[in-house]
C-alpha cells in the first residue's frame, strides 16, 4: 500500500502495491463518475448500465490483463464483476460479496486528487474498500497485484449470496 506521505508515482518509482481508498490518489480510467444530466430521462442518454458496457468494450490492456486473473473466482473464490454501476460511479471491478472495489489507473489521471476523494467518500458510505494499482503494475507485476488483493480478501468478511 502506498503511504500517504509518499506521493504515487506513474512512472512507477513508487513500487508498493495497491492503495486503500482514504489516500489522495489518481482518478481510475474506468472509475467514471455520471452526472444525472449525462444519463437523461428514462429512455435517453447512457444509463449506468450503458456507461458500464461500453468501459468493458473499451478496456485498457491492463484491465483485461486484471480481468484474466479475477474472472471465474479465481481469486479465493470470491466472484469478482467488471465495470460495475456503484452509487454515481463505474468501478473497474468489483466484489458484492467482499464489497471491494479494485481501481486500475493510468498515469494521465494523477491530479484529480479531490474527485479521488468523493469517489472514495461515496464509495465508503456504501461499505466499499477500494484498493487502486498503477497500468505499469498490473501489466509488470500481475502476481504482485493478485497477493495484495488476496491479502486483502482474507482480511475482509465475504458474505455468499
Amino acid at each position: 500500500m502506498r503511504p500517504s506521505s509518499v506521493p504515487a508515482s506513474p512512472s512507477g518509482a513508487d513500487e508498493s502495491l495497491g492503495a486503500c481508498c482514504d489516500l489522495p490518489l489518481p482518478q481510475g480510467e474506468g472509475f467514471v463518475p455520471y452526472e444525472r444530466s449525462e444519463l437523461g430521462t428514462k429512455g435517453e442518454g447512457m444509463k449506468p448500465v450503458g456507461l458500464a458496457r461500453r468501459l468493458r468494450r473499451e478496456a485498457t490492456d491492463a484491465e483485461r490483463r486484471l480481468w484474466s486473473r479475477l474472472r471465474d473466482r479465481q481469486v479465493d473464490g470470491v466472484k469478482f464483476r467488471r465495470q460495475v454501476p456503484i452509487a454515481t460511479f463505474v468501478a473497474d471491478f468489483a466484489s458484492v460479496e467482499a464489497k471491494l472495489v479494485i481501481e486500475v489507473d493510468g498515469s494521465q489521471h494523477a491530479q484529480a486528487v479531490e474527485a479521488d476523494r468523493l469517489r472514495c467518500d461515496a464509495l465508503g458510505s456504501a461499505g466499499y474498500l477500494v484498493l487502486r494499482f498503477w497500468n505499469n503494475e498490473v501489466l509488470e507485476n500481475i502476481d504482485g497485484v493478485v497477493r495484495q488483493i488476496e491479502t486483502t480478501l482474507a482480511a475482509r468478511p465475504v458474505r455468499s449470496h
